[in-house]
């Protein structure tokens, strides 16, 4: 190892030795700021149950349960930034160990080779870890726009029905009928979510049958027309490689939903001996792929990185007005 990499390798030491310190601190006062949040929650809480059993008005009544519904979501939140902090905590002693041996351990000629493999692999670690942080948040403003919201809603409808019971029964009677009708919207939402998060069909049915469930349920939430075509051999594959694929396409059909303004998604699966091809076609705007090269989205950069990661590669074909492709193979095991 020459003496300009041992010196660039303890200032890189140093500067995950001050990160280190930084993020020790942030979770500490995180951990503080958590112990607060639940102690409000508890607080809060309380407070709705005594406001319940008061029989108070209705408006009194919501500001209660916001209250309480604002109280949960910091609570969740701050769980996840926590939980954020402590994965990264762990990988950057991961990433400080690699380089201890590098700067006090390792030997000629074999510096060099170490060092990138710890860049490379804490690169790889950084952008799985925000990829997933991302992911929290977007479930977490989905949760608490939609059903969190709901659930505070039901409250008040029962609790309007229930006093509506004595002097106007037919009303009361509307009133339920409302809820009914809101609580079976909400439990699909919640149905949706789960599916999302995890669908269990995947691990019982395998890749092709939820691909072709996922893409309906996607036509029916956003109106673009989806298909999903299979060609060669159909099979289940090894779970990694199910859930590799199916998570890829998820991404992809999100983007082509949020960015395209495309009417029309075509997903290609073709099952080769050798490798495993899938393709996301959209007849939207188009961009131009140079700009990928810049961009922020990490689901992308992932799905590159996996499908390199198993032996393949990814390919971007578009151009502004035309539509995209967006298409990935990885070695198929039989």
């Amino acid at each position: 190892m020459s003496n300009q990499e041992t010196v660039d390798y303890k200032t890189e030491l140093d500067e995950t030795q001050r990160a280190l310190r930084e993020i020790t601190l942030m979770i500490e006062q995180s951990q503080g700021e958590l112990s607060k949040l639940t102690q409000r929650n508890t607080a809060i809480t309380s407070h709705l149950q005594q406001v319940q059993k008061q029989g108070v008005g209705l408006e009194e009544l919501r500001m209660a349960y916001d209250s309480a519904l604002d109280a949960q979501q910091r609570l969740f939140v701050m769980r996840g930034q926590l939980e954020k902090l402590q994965n990264d905590k762990q990988h950057l002693e991961k990433y400080k160990a690699v380089l201890d041996k590098l700067v006090f351990g390792a030997g000629e000629g074999a510096g060099g080779g170490a060092a990138a493999a710890a860049k490379s692999q804490m690169a790889g670690i950084e952008m799985i870890v925000n990829a997933q942080e991302a992911e929290r948040q977007r479930l977490s403003r989905q949760m608490h726009d939609g059903p969190a919201q709901a659930l505070s809603n039901f409250i008040l409808q029962t609790e309007i029905a229930m006093r509506l019971l004595d002097v106007d029964p037919a009303q009361a009677k509307d009133e339920l009928g409302n809820l009914k009708m809101s609580a079976m919207g909400t439990f699909q939402k919640v149905r949706n979510f789960i599916f999302e998060l995890r669908p269990m069909m995947l691990d019982d049915l395998g890749l092709i049958p939820t691909l072709r469930k996922y893409s309906d349920a996607f036509k029916e939430q956003t109106g673009l027309d989806v298909s999903v075509t299979v060609t060669g051999t159909e099979r289940r594959l090894e779970p990694y490689l199910e859930v590799m694929i199916f998570r890829a396409v998820q991404e992809l059909l999100g983007n082509a939903a949020r960015h395209s303004q495309a009417s029309l998604v075509k997903v290609h699966l073709d099952l080769g001996n050798d490798f495993l091809r899938v393709s996301v076609d959209d007849n939207g705007k188009g961009f131009d792929p140079e700009t990928l090269k810049e961009s922020t989205n990490l689901g992308l950069k992932l799905i590159r990185e996996r499908a390199e990661m198993l032996g393949g590669n990814f390919e971007v074909d578009s151009a502004i007005g035309s539509g995209a492709r967006i298409s990935f193979t990885v070695q198929a095991k039989n």
